[in-house]
Parts: C-alpha cells; structure tokens; sequence
C-alpha cells in the first residue's frame, strides 16, 4: 500500500492565518518533516499537534530523500513543512515532491501562506504575469541575472535578507535605472508589517534612517515598452 505526500503551508508571521485543513493532516500525519524541528515545535505545541516530526531540509534532503520514499512506499502519511510558508518556494521541498512525482507516489498540496503573494498584490504593480525570482545569487552569475531582469517588462519579484537590502536597492538603481519603481515589504502578516513603494533612491534613503529587520519581498515594476 503506498503512502501520501502531503505539502503543508504556515503561516508567514500571524498563526491566525494556519487553516483547519492544515492543522487535520499534520494532527493525522505519521510523520512530520520540518526544516527547524525547534522552530516547528512551538508551532506545533501552539496547536496541540503531538504527531512524531523529523527534520528536513537543505543540508541533509539529497542523503534523507530515499528513506523518505521507502517510508511513503510502505504506507505511511508524510506532511512537509517549512519554518514559514509554502515548502519548495525558495526553501526545501522540490526534490521529495520530485522523487514522488517519479515513483508515482501521491502527492497533495495544501493552499495557504506564500510571502510573495501579498507584496505581490500590495505593490500595485501588474500581477496578472509576473516573474518570482527567489533570491539573486549571492555572487557567481549575479550582474548577469540582473542584466537579464532589467529587460523584463514583467513585474519582478525577489526575496532578499535584511543585510543585503541596501545593496540589493543600489543594484537595482544602477542596472535597472533611477526612475523605476520599486516596492518593498516586510514582516508581512505581523504586528509591524511595512510596505514601502518608490524609486531605488526613496528607498534607500527610507530604510538606511532606521535599523533594518525582517524577511524582505522586493518588486520591481516592468521595463516600460517602447
């Protein structure tokens, strides 16, 4: 009898936004696979969820993924989850979902928190065709990405970590030019949630006059068609 994968979404800052569905198939799951099994316990705890967890992600995912399917192959209910949103969106999960998919092991995807999501909307930007880009390389292949989305006339869509924002905003004054424009948000869902829109140079200005905390979502406004 083979198993079931099932992709389990949490919430991205306010635990007011973990859906019951959610909540019924982690409390029924014989296992859980969490990215930080710390940082999931106190989720789990929040919600009296005493399934047994394991962890899982990007350090150990290639050595574990095998087990995992001889696991799912003898019946047994898997749930992922990551430290916050959808799993396999700019965090571990693509290469399990991949060994199902290639077992033909049933996999099922819960909707539900995605960080890009609300930036997305709340930029004001076109969001009927966008491109999500995770995170820039950090060094090797990085202008050239930049080169390549500064040409996009869609709206672009990055995560980027508190200690390179400011260099982030200074590359995209330089490779997409001083008057696009740009939106970023942080701590989206939670108490001191910010979105702030304007040119690379407005937000430069705006966010290097205070101390720079959170997970950032940076959208960049289309190339204009000439």
């Amino acid at each position: 009898m083979t198993g079931k994968l099932f992709v389990v979404p949490t919430p991205i800052g306010n635990l007011g936004d973990m859906t019951y569905r959610a909540i019924e198939v982690l409390k029924a799951a014989d296992l859980i696979l969490a990215e930080d099994t710390r940082n999931s316990g106190k989720l789990l705890k929040h919600f009296e969820i005493s399934s047994p967890m394991s962890s899982y992600h990007m350090h150990n995912e290639h050595q574990t993924v095998n087990g995992l399917i001889q696991k799912l192959q003898n019946g047994n209910v898997l749930a992922l989850i990551s430290d916050a949103g959808t799993p396999a969106i700019s965090d571990p999960g693509f290469l399990l979902v991949r060994a199902c998919v290639e077992n033909g092991i049933p996999v099922e995807t819960l909707p539900g928190a995605t960080a890009f999501v609300p930036a997305l909307v709340n930029s004001g930007f076109p969001s009927d065709r966008f491109v999500f880009e995770g995170f820039l390389p950090e060094k090797k292949g990085r202008q050239t990405r930049l080169l390549e989305l500064a040409e996009e006339v869609r709206t672009v869509v990055l995560y980027v970590s508190p200690h390179k924002l400011l260099k982030t905003l200074e590359e995209i004054k330089t490779y997409f030019g001083e008057d696009r424009q740009v939106s970023c948000s942080r701590e989206l869902s939670k108490l001191h949630e910010e979105n702030v829109r304007g040119t690379a140079i407005e937000l430069i200005a705006h966010f290097s006059a205070k101390a720079i905390k959170g997970e950032f979502v940076v959208c960049i406004a289309g190339k204009l068609r000439k």
